[in-house]
């Protein structure tokens, strides 16, 4: 009778991605710099020693067993508690040759006697590549991967405002891969209980205030996206953006919102506010207003003396 019994479904791989420890990291780049200089050292005292073996056979044997207690030392550490398999055999094959290279290096030199220009070649060519491909470094690079580069907070610039929406901003929106890198808020102010205007100003001179998501901003700050506005600062060039959180108070409305909320409703409709020119013309002291309809423009004078 067959079995009834099927094969269990294959597990599902899954991936943990373990959080990063500052203080682990840093203390992997230690030693990491640590090993790099102890490979420098290392390849400079085995030049000396074979240069020494040049003119006499005296260090040779403590050369030697040097040379082979340190590879020894240093293949033990890389094999252990690491899984076999083709890396691993390469692995290994990599961290011997310098040290394999020197042993060649050394009983040659007792063998052939007095100095043979072919000696000083090997040296010279075991000296260079070893300097500078370094396969025993590059053998435990692929054991154990490099730790991360070291992160360094950049310092806060100067120009950076002291207001506390500015430091947030250079925290969180002005960082690298944020919704507005390389950007500094300037000029803030506050024009409302849950309103603030401010100037985005480029941080490198002369370049663009590049183009910001107002949606990740209003990821960021959890605020609505419609009331979150970036548009051109008057009179200003691309290298500032004027940014506006919030509903501002009806007392923080510039003279042109005010225009277009009190008073062109009712008194003048379909009318916008394009200028104001305060002066002292010839009747006397009067305030000009322009404003500009769709079709024809208007001018309105009005004088703390009467009408003009």
């Amino acid at each position: 009778m067959p079995s009834s019994r099927t094969a269990p479904p294959p597990l599902l791989q899954v991936n943990v991605e373990l959080p990063a420890w500052p203080v682990l990291e840093r203390e992997r780049r230690r030693l990491d710099a640590v090993r790099s200089a102890t490979g420098r050292v290392a390849t400079a005292c085995g030049a000396v020693a074979a240069a020494a073996g040049l003119f006499t056979a005296e260090f040779a044997g403590a050369s030697l067993l040097a040379t082979v207690a340190a590879s020894g030392a240093g293949l033990a550490t890389l094999r252990l508690w690491k899984p076999g398999g083709h890396q691993k055999a390469t692995a290994t094959a990599l961290y011997l040759m310098p040290g394999t290279g020197l042993v060649a290096l050394l009983l040659a030199e007792q063998v052939v006697a007095g100095i043979h220009w072919g000696e000083a070649l090997a040296l010279a060519v075991w000296t260079v590549a070893t300097g500078l491909l370094r396969p025993a470094r590059l053998a435990r690079r692929m054991m154990c991967p490099p730790p991360p580069p070291s992160v360094e907070l950049a310092p806060v610039d100067e120009a950076v405002d002291a207001h506390p929406a500015a430091r947030w901003w250079a925290a969180n929106v002005a960082v690298d891969g944020g919704a507005a890198a390389g950007t500094v808020l300037e000029d803030v102010q506050r024009t409302g209980e849950q309103a603030l205007r401010a100037v985005i100003r480029c941080a490198v001179p002369g370049e663009p205030v590049p183009d910001i998501s107002v949606r990740r901003l209003s990821a960021l700050m959890d605020i609505p996206e419609e009331e979150i506005t970036i548009g051109p600062v008057p009179g200003r060039g691309a290298s500032v953006r004027l940014l506006r959180v919030g509903q501002a108070d009806e007392t923080e409305l510039d003279a042109a919102a005010v225009w277009a909320k009190r008073i062109a409703p009712t008194a003048m409709p379909g009318t916008v506010l394009t200028g104001i020119r305060i002066g002292r013309p010839e009747a006397g002291p009067t305030t000009t207003i322009t404003t500009a309809t769709a079709t024809t423009a208007k001018r309105t004078e009005t004088s703390p003396e009467g009408d003009a």
